[in-house]
């Protein structure tokens, strides 16, 4: 299935949207303007998280850009046009709802997993948008940088939060200070990407990645992905409980895991052999007794 959410007839489409075989394929697809996230692009990529969320027929989705960037950021003539004579009020009501059609705050409890793949240049508001995913497959070509600094102000859609989290303070702070551009192999090397792959095979791999993914029970997957996200922050014994409550009763009815476990004996343990006829009443033959000494047959 094909969606642009928010579009009419005739007019092009900034986000392509494809189903297939249990996985949403999202594209952002403004290259001319190397993805940058502008209202129509935010709001359509808004639409399509929601649509992702609750279709069944979707366990996990893919996001990428066209063309040779995964996102530029936010288009800085809608940034302007937006917070040049914006109130305390307006600051309040954006609290609500993130960039990325809300996937960096407000729509980021979707229980289903999200890969970003990738595919080139990832800064400002698209290192944020790529840090809100689940799981990063970079592009040996890809780059990452906290451009924000660069025009007035910084991170205030995750970005911050998420370093933090994912690669530590110091990290977080030297990016977010300095404003410097890091190559794919550095972001791996930071904890910000789980693989860097060659530029051609970047989809190919978050594919991959996804079919992984679907192989396992999808309960057992959005739970996990739920619990993660509820433990950041708990005290020790708080987080342990949530832990064991929610990995046990993932469990549900025990349907899905009997099926699994019953699958798995059949394989490990398969049933053993059965004597035919012919081979149950074939004599055997029982060598001779040798004498070690002499080496004769007594």
């Amino acid at each position: 299935m094909s969606l642009s959410a928010g579009t009419g007839t005739g007019v092009a489409k900034t986000v392509l949207y494809e189903k297939r075989d249990r996985i949403a394929f999202i594209t952002l697809h403004r290259p001319a303007a190397l993805n940058a996230l502008d209202a129509r692009l935010d709001a359509e990529l808004g639409e399509i998280w929601q649509d992702f969320a609750e279709d069944p027929a979707t366990d996990v989705a893919i996001l990428t850009g066209a063309g040779r960037a995964f996102c530029a950021g936010v288009d800085l003539g809608t940034l302007r046009a937006t917070w040049e004579h914006a109130t305390m009020l307006d600051v309040r009501n954006n609290a609500a709802l993130g960039i990325g059609g809300g996937i960096t705050r407000g729509r980021h409890r979707i229980t289903k997993p999200i890969i970003a793949a990738v595919n080139g240049l990832a800064v400002g508001g698209g290192f944020e948008l790529a840090l809100a995913c689940d799981l990063r497959i970079a592009a040996e070509t890809a780059s990452f940088g906290v451009f924000e600094v660069r025009h007035g102000l910084h991170q205030g859609d995750g970005g911050l939060v998420r370093l933090v989290a994912i690669a530590g303070t110091a990290v977080a702070l030297e990016l977010s200070l300095t404003g410097r551009q890091i190559s794919a192999s550095e972001a791996l090397k930071f904890g910000l990407v789980n693989r860097v792959v060659p530029a051609g095979e970047v989809m190919a791999a978050a594919e991959s990645c996804a079919r992984m993914i679907l192989a396992n029970s999808q309960q057992a997957v959005r739970s996990a992905k739920e619990t993660v996200l509820d433990l950041v922050g708990r005290p020790l014994d708080d987080a342990l409980r949530l832990e064991t409550i929610n990995g046990y009763s993932s469990l549900g009815d025990f349907t899905e895991a009997r099926a699994r476990l019953a699958r798995f004996f059949q394989n490990t343990h398969p049933a053993p052999l059965r004597k035919t006829p012919a081979t149950a009443q074939r004599p055997q033959r029982v060598a001779p007794a040798v004498d070690v000494q002499g080496g004769r047959g007594r």
